[in-house]
């Protein structure tokens, strides 16, 4: 501390900013001992979060967090009240207790009140959206996830036009926006972009976010995207995969998006996706490979396969119905019947059952 203590004042730095969560206790003593102020991860993260918020979700979520992180250090707001004590504080009763001490007290209840409406709030928010999941519930779910500036906003934009946000900065997403995606087959999905993950991302981060992170949670598939243009891109699927686990959404399946793939050298770029096995290199600003990824998906989350049918001309009916739910690869009417090649949903397969070619039932 003593060296860097030096280094802060020979630099004319107005703030120092630790890598790391302080304790209250660590941290008033570095401001008390350095006549510093200290800023650690969590306050630093909260600080950009802050700035981000746009909707009265993520505000709420931020301001949670905000409180929650304020509460266990009110006593380096307060305690230069207690400096000068005057010699009321030895007569004993309340004046014994510094002034500090007391606004302490007031400031605690007052935050664990605020919590408290927040909290409620949040629900009231995480409920609403239950109910949206419940009333889409045979709708497929798709989530983005990935480190913070993977390019997700981007690719969601290119996914869906949805003209989201997006900035070469950390967390210029906070709110989980959803949107309609449209897939050859044309069964209904809905895609969500979520906030940018972080290392070590602290605990009441995670539980202020769970309105948001719900969406990763209850998806039935996970684009994981990685800016794989970044050195450290391998040590930033590890963290994602840990803040997964974290949430319990480790066990749902995920497709490894390799974004920012034309930053690489081409025989790189095909080594890392040898490498990432059932990966794909996209690169969304220049809209290179997104089919192949669209491809990979309803292969991953509508389990398609391709199917030889034979439907007589009393189900004329089901070739429109199949062309709705499905892919007509090739359509030929003949004397015995009409022939189509169709690509279909795993669930939807026992619509054609009856129809299928005798190649195709085993």
């Amino acid at each position: 501390m003593e060296e860097l203590s030096a280094k802060f004042f020979g630099a004319k730095a107005d703030v120092l900013i630790i890598n790391e969560e302080l304790s209250p206790m660590q941290g008033r003593n570095i401001e008390k001992t350095f006549h510093i102020r200290v800023i650690d991860r969590t306050e630093l993260i909260l600080s950009i979060f802050h700035q981000h918020a746009r909707t009265r979700e993520a505000k709420l979520q931020v301001k949670l967090a905000e409180l929650q992180y304020q509460l266990p250090r009110l006593k380096r707001l307060w305690g230069h009240f207690d400096k000068e004590r005057g010699s009321a504080r030895s007569a004993g009763g309340s004046a014994s207790r510094g002034m500090g001490e007391k606004q302490i007290e007031i400031d605690k209840r007052l935050i664990r009140t605020n919590i408290s409406k927040i909290n409620k709030a949040i629900d009231a928010i995480t409920k609403h959206k239950e109910t949206q999941r419940k009333q889409r519930d045979k709708t497929g779910k798709i989530c983005l996830v990935g480190y913070t500036n993977a390019g997700k906003s981007t690719l969601f934009n290119r996914l869906t036009d949805a003209g989201v946000l997006v900035e070469d900065r950390l967390f210029a997403t906070l709110d989980s926006t959803s949107r309609q995606l449209k897939l050859t087959t044309g069964n209904p999905v809905v895609i969500s972009d979520t906030v940018g993950f972080i290392s070590d991302l602290p605990h009441h981060l995670v539980a202020s976010f769970r309105a948001t992170l719900m969406e990763a949670m209850d998806a039935d598939l996970l684009l994981h995207v990685v800016d794989i243009s970044d050195p450290r891109h391998e040590y930033y699927i590890e963290q994602v995969n840990e803040v997964l686990k974290s949430i319990e959404a480790d066990h749902i399946p995920q497709i490894l998006v390799l974004n920012k793939s034309d930053l690489i050298d081409e025989r790189l770029g095909k080594m890392l996706n040898r490498y990432f096995e059932d990966s794909i290199a996209i690169s969304a600003a220049l809209d290179q490979n997104i089919d192949e990824l669209l491809a990979a998906v309803e292969t991953k989350l509508m389990n398609n396969q391709c199917y030889a049918v034979k439907l007589p001309y009393a189900q004329t009916g089901m070739v429109s119905q199949l062309h709705e739910i499905g892919h007509i690869e090739s359509e030929d009417y003949r004397e015995d019947g009409i022939y189509l090649r169709v690509t279909l949903a795993a669930k939807d397969k026992y619509l054609i059952e009856a129809y299928l070619v005798e190649s195709e039932k085993h």
